[in-house]
């Protein structure tokens, strides 16, 4: 035992001596490029970013170009770190497509993920800033990633959605026309006069800031169904995308208001209970 435990000692001096010692400048100078790398590889894509947007260049390329462009510069300095380490190229290459083969078979959906941000890219059912709906899932699309698609929801929330699962299903995009119909749901009590409550509806949607008026954009009211206890009418404007949350909610308050003011009486639901007293 007392011979081993001196063999293993004098391996392990003989490496520091031989081995780690005289590497240490090499090893020094090669953390030092990596790290001078590591920051010019950051202020290299600030600079592009800088530029794309200087030639007006869309958003959601941009963030695509800089995710990969940022992704190629890392490796390619890491595999000159490694070659100023001692680690010999040819070896490293094959290490690193042997583990490149492995990683591509683990990571199918990642590689999915890339041809989903190209897809999307070539395609363009969206962009940077659009308004969509996934599933159960929507909100402003904030940056476009290789792999992922970052969203903000209307709460400020960050959701970050794979490439595959926004290029391979069925999507709402809610911006691209440039304007929705905001439909407003309204009830009026049976015996109440329809003309009267259309009248007034239609000159509330009238006076109401940021309603467009124009051609295929009409205002209108119309008689939906009969219900168990009102007659359901529906308002129907058009706003810009971006004012649609805006005219939704004012309108909703102004048809409460309006009815009330014309003594158009909105029914609610009630539960009538007889006591059988014997």
């Amino acid at each position: 035992m007392k011979e081993e435990g001196s063999q293993l000692l004098s391996a392990f001096k003989t490496f520091c001596t031989d081995v780690l010692f005289q590497n240490i400048p090499k090893i020094l100078v090669a953390l030092l490029v990596l790290w001078i790398g590591w920051k010019l590889v950051k202020w290299v894509k600030t600079l592009l970013q800088k530029v794309f947007a200087r030639r007006n260049l869309d958003q959601s390329l941009q963030s695509f170009l800089c995710s990969i462009i940022d992704a190629v510069l890392k490796t390619l300095l890491i595999i000159t770190v490694a070659g100023m380490i001692g680690i010999q190229m040819t070896s490293f290459i094959a290490i690193l497509g042997a583990a490149g083969l492995a990683v591509g078979m683990a990571l199918q959906g990642t590689l999915q993920n890339f041809a989903g941000g190209v897809i999307i890219l070539t395609l363009r059912p969206f962009k940077v800033g659009d308004y969509i709906q996934q599933g159960d899932i929507e909100g402003s699309v904030k940056e476009i990633q290789i792999f992922n698609t970052v969203l903000l929801t209307p709460d400020c929330k960050t959701v970050v959605m794979p490439n595959t699962q926004l290029a391979t299903n069925t999507l709402t995009n809610y911006t691209r026309s440039g304007k929705r119909r905001v439909d407003i749901a309204v009830g009026i009590a049976y015996g109440e006069d329809v003309g009267k409550a259309r009248a007034a509806l239609l000159q509330l949607a009238a006076t109401t800031p940021k309603v467009l008026q124009g051609e295929n954009m009409p205002t209108e009211v119309v008689a939906v169904n009969l219900g168990d206890s009102a007659v359901n009418l529906e308002l129907r404007v058009w706003a810009a995308s971006s004012d649609y949350w805006d005219v939704k909610f004012t309108l909703t308050q102004g048809v409460y208001e309006t009815l009330g003011k014309n003594g158009i009486e909105i029914p609610f639901n009630q539960m009538t209970v007889h006591i059988d007293k014997e």
